[in-house]
């Protein structure tokens, strides 16, 4: 650990020291690896900068430095981390103002990317070329993130016992390690993600019976290690099938998403059913589905106040 002396240690150095204080042990390593990330990137930008000379035009130079080669949400997610730590740093007197406030997140334009979500149309064809026997294959797997928005890790640990038939439920209380060598369970991405989510009556009922001969306590989709491209790969033979756009199995979580949001579901019910540790990582993800919903009631309000 390094002395701090009133914030006269560099700002890289607080950072390493509260990434260790405070989220090493405490979330899963793979988000850790994104702090040690944030860590370097920090490291080579502002590497004499130190706490105690932060202020509003250093930080929004680090922020407009790093956004030269990083797109806005990428940018957005680097603030985030820097920003949790300035505020223990205020916090513990180190800081007298928040030198975040009101900051500007920039980013260089985006690349051509690929859809992030199906419409619901597109959704119930993929569906209906899905392949469904007697045995647990990736086409259950499909069917089973589209109608519960689960993470893929969340997905993959699913057991028979997880499934409460009667109340037509399920519930998530773990994950499982698909990176690992030999494949195992692991904790869930954040205290929130620990949740019980409602399922409907057909999903409940085929669940029932493809699950009825497997061991309870097991995985249903998986044995040991599993590469995330293979589900995807299987994936992407679907869409070309049912000529709907390409997508990958996190797509199939941004679509049940937005299609609750078209349906008027509240945010805080969503942040809830995904599993997201706030309603504001809900907002910020789905914003331009929200923005368009706004629009669309915009239009509704003129239109109610010309007939006045």
């Amino acid at each position: 650990m390094h002395t701090i002396k009133e914030g006269s240690q560099y700002f890289h150095e607080y950072f390493a020291d509260w990434i260790v204080l405070y989220k090493q042990g405490a979330v899963r390593p793979v988000t850790y690896q994104k702090y040690l990330m944030t860590l370097r990137r920090l490291t080579e930008l502002m590497p004499t900068l130190k706490l105690c000379e932060l202020d509003k035009r250093s930080y929004q130079l680090l922020i407009n430095n790093y956004a030269l080669t990083h797109e806005r949400q990428t940018t957005m997610d680097f603030h985030h981390h820097l920003k949790s730590a300035i505020m223990d740093a205020i916090d513990d007197g180190l800081l007298k103002s928040d030198p975040t406030r009101k900051v500007v997140i920039k980013g260089k334009a985006p690349a051509n990317k690929k859809p992030k979500f199906l419409s619901q149309h597109q959704l119930e064809t993929l569906l209906a070329s899905l392949t469904l026997q007697n045995e647990p294959s990736w086409d259950w797997f499909v069917l089973l993130v589209a109608k519960t928005g689960l993470r893929f890790s969340e997905a993959l640990a699913l057991t028979p016992q997880d499934f409460d038939f009667e109340q037509q439920k399920i519930k998530i209380t773990k994950s499982w390690d698909y990176k690992s060598l030999d494949g195992r369970f692991g904790d869930t991405k954040n205290l929130s993600s620990k949740r019980t989510l409602q399922i409907d009556s057909k999903l409940c009922g085929q669940f029932a019976i493809l699950t009825s001969g497997l061991a309870g306590g097991e995985p249903i989709f998986v044995k040991g290690r599993v590469f995330n491209s293979t589900i995807n790969s299987r994936l992407q033979t679907l869409c070309k099938r049912a000529e709907v756009p390409t997508i990958s199995v996190h797509c199939l979580r941004h679509t049940h998403a937005s299609l609750l949001i078209f349906a008027g579901v509240s945010i805080a019910s969503i942040a809830k059913r995904l599993g997201h540790s706030s309603i504001t990582t809900t907002q910020e993800t789905y914003l331009h589905i929200i923005q368009e919903l706004e629009n669309q009631d915009n239009d509704k309000i003129i239109q109610h106040l010309v007939l006045l």
